[in-house]
């Protein structure tokens, strides 16, 4: 996973577009920070067909809302039999310590996430 660093502060002032400056291809998945404060973390997410590595489990001390966009993803949670498939405009919340990873994402169109992430406490 390849985290960018936030935008500028040049940048903040202006509309940012979810749909432009896609990478046509990546060797894994992309994160962008889009804003930040103590209150919010807000990030794009980026995928091209990857998924969690085997036995992974996300584990987060921060409540996490998404959105997928563009593309399908199939996303495992801990304890349930059957894989939550997403498409877009399919929102899922994930209070703090649900553990769960991405099974797939799709392989022949790039999957756009908003993530929306914010204290436990």
């Amino acid at each position: 996973m390849v985290i960018e660093e936030g935008f500028s502060e040049e940048m903040e002032k202006r509309p940012f577009n979810f749909f432009q400056d896609i990478p046509k291809s990546l060797s894994e998945e992309l994160v962008e920070k889009v804003l930040s404060t103590p209150a919010v973390r807000i990030e794009r997410i980026i995928s091209n067909g990857q998924s969690s590595p085997q036995g992974f489990w996300y584990d987060q001390d921060e409540h996490e809302w998404v959105v997928v966009l563009s593309g399908q993803a199939l996303v495992e949670l801990e304890g349930h039999k059957e894989l939550i498939n997403l498409v877009p405009g399919d929102t899922l919340h994930l209070p703090a310590h649900t553990k769960h990873r991405i099974e797939s994402t799709a392989l022949l169109q790039t999957t756009i996430w908003l993530a929306v992430f914010w204290p436990s406490s």
